[in-house]
């Protein structure tokens, strides 16, 4: 519950207080008008908050950027932060640079002024563009790591395939060669069992000490030793061929298209994920009109360059142009009748001579009108009237008798 004064407010004080109030607005108005221009401090305090703001982002950006990349080098780390603290210094002249531009009278100086901005503001565009990049550096990363497995993936399959190409080919090979080594140990066999059998016969003679002897000699084929031969060597190549073509069919066998495959359609899912969590793909594959997956690394880093540089200059030059329209000049007060011009007494009957006789001729003919109205309608009696022409006796006795 609010307590009312039981006492009146003092009326002095209130009337004190706003010829106070009074005497300090005509005091700073005619500071102003000395000046020339008057400054709107609120806009300027926004400006110094927008630029205190884009300054404590680049300085984070940067720290986060050193330790990033400095690989645990605590002298690199503070090397990476030398320039950023600079860049900051820079960037921090934009506002009073601005507010020079448009109080300074020479104009000279407020070409100076303008290419400091120019200047400071291409450091802010450098600051505020590494922000941009590092916002969309991740879901890039991720995409172009995604990007990247899809390509092995698809390497290995069609590696695979010239794997199981070669295979295929290895195992028809060896199958081909084991049938035709089956094939001549058969016609050898054949031949070999056509051949006629082992005639022996009787042999005698004499011996060098004069004793007779006798012994059975056997005559085999000449042609059953060649074919014996290759039926043996048949069989060797046999074992050995069919062997390789075992190793050949589960080497073979290890070669699966299907996980190849499988893989491949993983590592394209995973990179369709990265690609629409990415909003740099979106975009560009919005423009274009393709499938985010279809976007090419060109067309993304023509948005980068988009999407990176345009803001920052905006953010460059959004605080500097505050802080430009901050500032009112001379022209733009409505009350600037008196800019210390004085005029000389004996020149005012001049000045207001015309004004004074307009105004009484104009009084003059409403007032004439008036009594014209009046006096047609009766309603006033004229003080004055003119004598009519006079007339004789005897021109009105001599105008009776005629």
């Amino acid at each position: 519950m609010f307590r009312l004064s039981k006492s009146p407010p003092s009326r002095d004080a209130q009337r004190e207080r706003r010829d106070w109030v009074i005497e300090s607005d005509k005091w700073t108005q005619a500071r102003h008008v000395e000046k020339g221009y008057r400054i709107k401090w609120g806009y300027v305090a926004i400006a110094y908050l927008v630029e205190a703001m884009v300054i404590g982002a680049s300085l984070a950006g940067a720290w986060l950027f050193a330790g990033v990349y400095s690989d645990g080098d605590s002298h690199s780390f503070y090397f990476m932060l030398l320039a950023p603290l600079v860049y900051a210094a820079v960037e921090l002249c934009r506002v009073p640079l601005g507010i020079l531009a448009r109080t300074q009278r020479s104009y000279f100086v407020r070409s100076l002024a303008i290419v400091g901005i120019i200047f400071a503001a291409g450091v802010t565009t450098k600051s505020v563009s590494q922000l941009g990049e590092m916002m969309f550096h991740p879901r890039l990363m991720e995409a172009a790591r995604t990007k990247t497995a899809l390509k092995d993936a698809q390497a290995d399959r069609a590696s695979l395939d010239t794997r199981i190409a070669a295979a295929d080919a290895r195992v028809a090979q060896y199958t081909t060669e084991l049938e035709q080594i089956e094939k001549r140990s058969t016609d050898n066999a054949s031949q070999l069992a056509g051949l006629p059998a082992q005639r022996c016969e009787k042999v005698f003679g004499t011996n060098s000490k004069g004793v007779r002897y006798q012994n059975l000699k056997c005559v085999t084929d000449p042609r059953v030793a060649t074919l014996s031969a290759s039926v043996a060597k048949a069989g060797a190549d046999r074992s050995a061929l069919t062997k390789d073509l075992e190793e050949a069919r589960k080497a073979r066998a290890q070669l699966d298209r299907g996980s190849a495959d499988r893989r491949v359609a993983d590592t394209e899912q995973a990179y369709r994920q990265a690609v629409n969590r990415s909003q740099l793909h979106s975009f560009t594959a919005m423009v274009y009109g393709v499938d985010p997956i279809e976007v090419t690394d060109a067309q993304v880093h023509a948005f980068l360059r988009i999407f990176v540089f345009v803001p920052a200059l905006c953010a460059a030059f959004a605080s500097t142009i505050l802080a430009l329209c901050a500032v009112s000049v001379r022209k733009t007060f409505m009350d600037e009748d008196d800019l210390g011009a004085s005029v000389n007494p004996e020149a005012t009957n001049y000045m207001l001579a015309p004004f004074a006789e307009g105004i009484v001729r104009e009084v003059n003919a409403s007032l004439q009108k008036s009594v014209k109205d009046a006096v047609a309608s009766g309603a006033a009696i004229p003080l004055e009237r003119r004598p009519g022409p006079a007339v004789s006796p005897a021109a009105g006795s001599a105008g009776a008798g005629a």
